[in-house]
Parts: structure tokens; sequence; C-alpha cells
């Protein structure tokens, strides 16, 4: 299938001919489907805290004062698809044509100095003419001004406060992390995910708020940018399942999407982590409801964290698993795993075989998913599924993941309650102090094949099992419900007028 050259470049990007066959094989073979027991709701799958049980969990995670924790942002990428309405909005207006009255392009010139990037020198005073529209559009795209058509999410001016004070989506993070996420010597944590082109732009708006934030929120801040290797990118291949090459012979390798990150959330030194996207931010205003409902979930997540290892060391300590002493423990863990976590086990054969497995599913990460009431924003969903065990599991499933044609799974789609904001803590070590080896619990079976193109030439790409669906797929896992308004994404440019953002 390959030749030298081939191997060659293979070996090059980090990766191996093994690892790249056996891609081109999953292609033709495919992923097989989630088998949907039934959606995560209130009922069952989801937990509804009142504000007294709230206020427990935020206690819990205070009372904790955990040392080594930081906060994750998922940051990689340009903001292309942020811009991509406008994008189109000035190709039409190129052309010698205006924009229709109600497109995103009109109404954003419309609203310009709406947004926190708005310069009078720069955009001048609005004016409705299709050459104004055209100008802005120019200015805020493309290298003739912002050059925001090419550069990162993370280091787009988000917000404009009353003072004056401009911030980027990453400086907004900077300013949750001394919140939520302080540690107790006063520091606080942050890896960022980016990509290398875009390190220089990330350092310098870091270093434009760095020593203001510090001294205003008296906070000292360390900060890790970090790269998708790589070595984790997946092979193209065409429509008849062959290697994709391109007009210079060679083979196509594309970024695995945002499941490739399990690798760097592996290299952390940190027990406890808080994962968030870089667009999920709001106005500072808003940081008092966004940082109870993290330490809810932080809470629980180390309360979770707390019953596990109790189990564990119970086990640890019973001298005969075939004693009723033991089983009488293991009903009682079962009854744990149904009731909180939706993990129900399969009869075991023996004693000894029931001991290993509740330990097994015992022994795992720990993640605590906040969820949000389904009000049509995009994004995953909380079910119960049936694992290749026998045992059912929460997990959050892309639209992809899930069978259309079966009846089942269609009316437990349209029976969910929640969908997936990825506002997720994680707890990484074992009940000994170890960190877990995160790629053992990935499901390799949970990624998903899309259809692409390359200079006008299809092709199918393959992703990788994301990192909140299949990368954390044998993780112990509990959904809390959070309010809408901690969730407050910019997933396109129009988003920054919602309130949340003015």
């Amino acid at each position: 299938m390959f030749d030298e050259k081939d191997i060659r470049q293979i070996e090059e990007r980090g990766s191996s001919v093994k690892t790249v066959e056996e891609q081109v094989e999953r292609f033709r073979k495919g992923f097989p489907w989630m088998k949907i027991v039934a959606a995560a709701t209130p009922h069952r799958g989801i937990m509804v805290l009142d504000s007294q049980a709230e206020e427990a969990a935020v206690r819990y995670y205070e009372s904790a004062g955990m040392k080594g924790k930081c906060k994750f942002v998922p940051a990689s990428g340009a903001a292309s698809r942020m811009f991509k309405d406008l994008f189109s909005g000035l190709d039409v207006l190129r052309s010698g044509e205006d924009v229709k009255p109600d497109s995103a392009a009109a109404r954003f010139a419309a609203r310009i100095t709406d947004f926190a990037f708005y310069d009078e020198a720069m955009f001048g005073t609005p004016q409705d003419t299709a050459a104004y529209r055209k100008d802005v559009l120019e200015k805020t795209l493309t290298a003739a001004g912002l050059n925001y058509g090419a550069k990162p999410k993370g280091v787009i001016r988000f917000h404009r406060y009353a003072d004056g004070e401009v911030r980027t989506a990453f400086a907004e993070h900077l300013v949750e992390a001394q919140d939520y996420m302080r540690n107790p010597d006063g520091s606080a944590s942050l890896v960022v995910t980016i990509s290398p082109e875009h390190q220089a732009l990330f350092e310098e708006a870091y270093a434009e708020v760095k020593e203001k934030f510090e001294k205003r929120y008296g906070v000292r801040y360390g900060i890790e940018f970090t790269f998708q290797d790589k070595a984790t990118d997946t092979v193209a291949v065409d429509v008849d399942n062959r290697p994709f090459r391109t007009e210079k012979d060679e083979l196509l390798f594309r970024p695995a999407g945002h499941g490739a990150l399990i690798h760097n959330l592996n290299r952390l030194k940190e027990e406890v982590v808080s994962i968030k996207n870089i667009d999920n931010v709001a106005n500072e205003r808003l940081l008092p409801v966004t940082a109870r409902y993290k330490k809810v979930l932080l809470g629980k997540c180390l309360e979770l964290r707390d019953i596990i290892r109790g189990y564990l060391r119970e086990l640890d300590a019973v001298a005969d698993v075939c004693s009723p002493e033991c089983a009488a423990l293991c009903d009682r863990i079962e009854a744990f795993l149904d009731r909180t976590l939706c993990i129900t086990l399969p009869a075991a054969p023996d004693c000894r075989t029931r001991v290993e497995t509740i330990r097994r599913k015992l022994n795992r990460p720990v993640r605590v998913c906040g969820m949000v009431k389904n009000q049509g924003e995009p994004g995953g969903g909380p079910f119960i599924i049936a694992e290749k065990d026998g045992s059912t599991s929460l997990q959050i499933l892309e639209s992809v993941q899930i069978n259309m044609t079966d009846e089942h799974a269609k009316e437990a789609l349209a029976s969910a309650t929640h969908f997936n904001p990825v506002d997720i803590v994680c707890c990484l070590h074992d009940y000994k102090g170890n960190p877990f080896n995160l790629l053992d619990h990935v499901d390799h079976d949970a990624g998903f094949i899309s259809s692409k193109s390359y200079q006008g030439r299809e092709l199918k790409a393959l992703e990788l099992p994301g990192l909140w669906n299949g990368s954390m797929s044998d993780w112990n896992t509990l959904f809390v419900e959070v309010p809408l308004e901690t969730f407050n994404p910019v997933k396109v440019v129009l988003d920054l007028l919602r309130p949340a953002h003015q």
C-alpha cells in the first residue's frame, strides 16, 4: 500500500505504517453505532440540585483546599467558521452587488459600533452603503485591517467595558481562572491548546493583560501553551477508501479533531482539571453565576472521587472475596453505581470475577459534566448506552454517532431534555495518588468519518474519538444540570451581540 517515500513521510510525522494502515482499514470498516438505552434526563442520568445541595457542593470544593488544579482550554484553529457568513458577504460585495438587508454581512456592518473591536479611526462613521459594508468586512477579515479571518478565536476582542477596557476571549478565561481555579498559594494555572503558528498572537494577548490582571485580582498566573501533536493527524482517503494523494503524490494527513487533545490532557501533572472551550465566556458581570456553578461541578467531582476511593479502600481491606461481608459490600457498591452513575453490571459467574469487575469500574478517571436544558443550541447530548461488556454507562454522544434509521435511537434523541455545553471537571489521579494513563480509557470505536474536499477533490476524513465523547468513554461520569446562563458560546460573530457579551 505504501512505498519507501510514503513510509519516510509517515515516520517523519511521528506516526507508524501500522497506525496508518489501521486508519485506512477503519475507513473501510466504518464505526459501529452507539447502542442507546435511553436519553439521560432528570428522571435518570442527570442530577438536578436544589439551592441547599448546590451550597453543599460549593462548600465541599472550597474546604478541600486543592493544590494541584488547572484550567484546560481548547483553543486551536482559526476563527474562519466564526466569520464564514461575512466571507460570503464580502464575495458578493466584491462582485459589485450589494448584500441583502437581512444578511449576516449587512447586520454586522449596521451594528459595527456594538462590537468590542470597533475603532472609529479604522472603521469610520457607519454608513448605509454597499461601499461602507465592503470596507467594514475587508477591515475586519483581511490583512487590510484586523485580519480576524485568519486569527484564532482566542485573540479576538469579545467584550468592551464601561471604562473602555477591551478583552479578548483568552483574557476572559484568565479572569475566570483567578476566581474558581485559584490555588491556595494565590496562583492560577491554565493550559491552552493552540496551533504553533498562533503562539506569538497568544503570547502578545497574554502580555497585554498579565501584569494588570495579576495586580487587580491579586493572582499569579502560570500559563502553558501546548500544541496538538502532528503524530495524531489521520490519513485521508478518496471515495474508494484508498489513501488520498496530493498533486505532489504525497499522502494527505489532516488534524483528527479535538479527540487528539486527550494526549495533551494526559501530560498534565495536576489532579483536578476544569475544561471549557475558548469561545464560551461572558462579560465579567456574569462571573458570579459562572463561578458558582463551576464550583458546584468541582465540589460534586471531588465528592464523587472521594466516595469511589472509599469503596476501593474497603475492597482492599477485604480478606475473603467470597465472604458474606464482601458480598454485602459489593451489593452496596453496585447500588451506588446504578443509582448515581447509571452503571448496571451484568451478573458475574463467581465472586472473584464480581469483585474484579467492580474494582475496574471504580478505579477510573472521574468527570462531572454540566448539562444545560436543550434550547436548540448545537452540541452533543447526554445518553445512557449499552457497553460492549454488558454494562451500561453515561456518555455524551454527537448526532453522527446515532443511527437515525433505528427507531429506538430516534425516540431517545427526541426525548432528550439537555445538551452538552462542554463544561467539564475531571479528577485524573487514582486512589493511591498516581495519575491515570488516560490513553487506556479511550473507546477507539467511538470516532467518526466525515466528507471533506481538497482542491475540489472529494475525500474522507477520520476524526479520533472526541475529547468528551469516546476519549472519555471509559471514565466514571456524572451529569449535573447547570443554568443556561453559564453557556455563552460565540459560534458566529453576531453572537457577540447577545446580552451576555454586551
